[in-house]
């Protein structure tokens, strides 16, 4: 089963994030990656790009508006994923709990990514997704 970690944090916890040496921080988060990769249940991770160059597409009226960031109210940033391949839902809270948080203020949301096998089959778009799946190789 597949989960994604969502890593979370308040503006607070970004600020503070910013006086720590960027060497410690590769290594810190480079070791909890090797983890996952000695593991074998590391799929993929990013991390996302300062709040402040986000582009908001908002659907609130008939016509979509966007707007350049930074966000205009905000209590959580959404900072980045990891997506791991585990056994349980429990497994994954386990590597979440492992995960080297710096701090206050910063949260991780798991969430199950479900398989394209769990959709109904006989749909036309679901047996297309399928098909691109395979020639890509992701099936």
């Amino acid at each position: 089963m597949k989960y994604m970690l969502i890593m979370r944090g308040t503006d607070a916890a970004y600020a503070e994030l910013d006086k720590i040496d960027i060497d410690t921080m590769f290594e810190t988060m480079g070791t909890f990656n090797e983890e996952l990769i000695r593991a074998g249940v590391l799929v993929a991770m990013e991390g996302l790009e300062d709040p402040a160059e986000t582009v908001v597409v908002d659907y609130s009226s008939e016509t979509p508006v966007v707007s350049d960031g930074p966000y205009g109210e905000t209590k959580e940033l959404f900072g980045g994923y990891f997506i791991l391949d585990v056994t349980s839902k429990e497994e994954a809270v386990e590597w979440a709990k492992r995960m080297p948080v710096l701090g206050k203020g910063f949260k991780t949301e798991i969430r199950r990514v479900p398989t394209i096998d769990e959709f109904p089959q006989d749909n036309e778009y679901v047996q297309r997704e399928r098909a691109w799946r395979e020639a890509t190789g992701q099936l």
